[in-house]
């Protein structure tokens, strides 16, 4: 079964930097599109970047030049560097792959805060 695990949360200051990681199992990882999303308390869910198949990218407007999204297939792992972070991040990050239908790990939290 499809299983995305999320990893590399924590508490960072503004301007700070975080990688997060995301261990894919259970389906053809090279195969897929990956995405990183994200949901603050009282917020909906938002895209903050995707990864195709073949490397090619691309991010929400507010976290381009801040965030990249990258992907190593030979460790079914798609990466989140996030760097000058604002308290506007803070949020619960989420792994996604669509296959048939959406499916998202477990999320890990990220704070910014002083």
């Amino acid at each position: 079964q499809v299983q995305l695990v999320e990893s590399g949360g924590g508490l960072v200051q503004p301007g700070g930097s975080l990688r997060l990681s995301c261990a894919a199992s259970g389906f053809i990882f090279s195969w897929n599109i990956m995405g990183w999303y994200r949901q603050a308390p009282g917020k909906q869910r938002e895209l903050v970047a995707r990864i195709a198949s073949d490397g090619s990218t691309n991010y929400a407007d507010s976290m381009k030049g801040r965030f990249t999204i990258s992907r190593d297939n030979a460790k079914n792992t798609v990466y989140l560097q996030m760097n000058s972070l604002k308290p506007e991040d803070s949020a619960v990050y989420y792994c996604n792959v669509f296959i048939m239908r959406d499916y998202w790990g477990q999320g890990t939290q990220v704070t910014v805060s002083p």
